[in-house]
């Protein structure tokens, strides 16, 4: 009598994580950032310090009376200026950067976490203030966006059965987005270009740049001292923000969501293609010769 045993194959599954993908890609998008921007910025930098130099050289040939020393000190007044907030162009007339508006407005950019950069309590009990004001105030602002998102987010359907079951909430979510869209990016750069006389180009920067909270403080609303501005200005663009935050936040969850199930749905297709492949692969071999023992 023969025996002979038939070998069985086991596949088993192996879920491999995505998120050395993710840090991979992370840090591929920043090397490339740095790339792009060195490539674009650096020669404009180099015109601009060296035109800025050349100035200076015009100036002290034109006022023999000062030389480097004196204009370099005046340079640092300048800078020293612009760090506390005091704009140098214009006069003593220029309007307050502390009224109760421009106040207000500073108090969105802290506890939004914008902070433009262009304007900081100079006084010690400002900055204590400041700290304290940011610490409760930070988490104050996370929890009534997040419950601003969750109203805009009333009339949408979750991202889970919006996948799963495409058609009347596609069309909701183009509403949302084409509507959020109109009225936090297309719009307010109208508005801004009107009265800051900015181009329509600068405008979309400084409003994206504002509600994403990257706010590098290049482009400030309310800042120029030969412009009349109505008391409100600022308080109005501060409440625009907020709504623009709490929108954009949503957009950018939602976007991240959508990332995160593209790269589980890419890593999981590969395994069951690698599981396939390798299944496929012991079918298709021949059956290896059994050696008969004799009993």
């Amino acid at each position: 009598e023969q025996t002979s045993s038939m070998p069985l194959l086991t596949v088993h599954s192996r879920q491999i994580s995505w998120t050395p993908l993710l840090v991979l890609g992370y840090l591929f998008y920043l090397l490339l950032g740095a790339m792009v921007f060195q490539l674009l910025e650096k020669q404009a930098e180099t015109h601009f310090r060296d035109q800025f130099q050349l100035e200076k050289l015009k100036f002290l040939q034109n006022y023999t009376c000062l030389d480097r020393q004196a204009l370099e000190q005046f340079v640092q007044v300048l800078m020293e200026a612009w760090e506390k907030g005091v704009n140098p162009e214009g006069n003593s007339t220029n309007p307050s950067n502390w009224d109760f508006s421009n106040s207000f407005f500073f108090a969105g950019t802290v506890v939004t976490t914008i902070g433009y950069g262009n304007l900081s309590p100079s006084t010690v009990a400002g900055q204590i203030f400041c700290v304290f004001y940011a610490l409760f105030g930070v988490p104050l602002n996370l929890a009534f966006l997040n419950q601003l998102g969750k109203g805009l987010n009333a009339h949408l359907l979750t991202l889970e059965r919006w996948v799963q079951k495409p058609g009347r909430a596609q069309v909701q979510l183009a509403i949302f987005l084409t509507t959020g869209t109109l009225l936090f990016l297309v719009f307010p750069p109208l508005v801004f270009s009107y009265v800051e006389g900015w181009s329509y180009g600068e405008g979309f920067y400084f409003t994206f740049i504002t509600l994403s909270t990257i706010g590098f403080g290049d482009y400030v609303v309310g800042t120029n001292p030969n412009k009349h501005y109505i008391p409100i200005y600022r308080s109005l663009t501060a409440i625009w923000i907020v709504f623009g935050l709490a929108w954009l936040a949503l957009v950018f969850n939602v976007g991240a969501d959508l990332m995160e199930r593209f790269l589980q749905l890419k890593w999981h297709k590969s395994e069951l293609s690698l599981a396939e492949g390798a299944t496929t692969k012991l079918e298709d071999e021949p059956e290896q010769p059994r050696i008969h023992i004799p009993s």
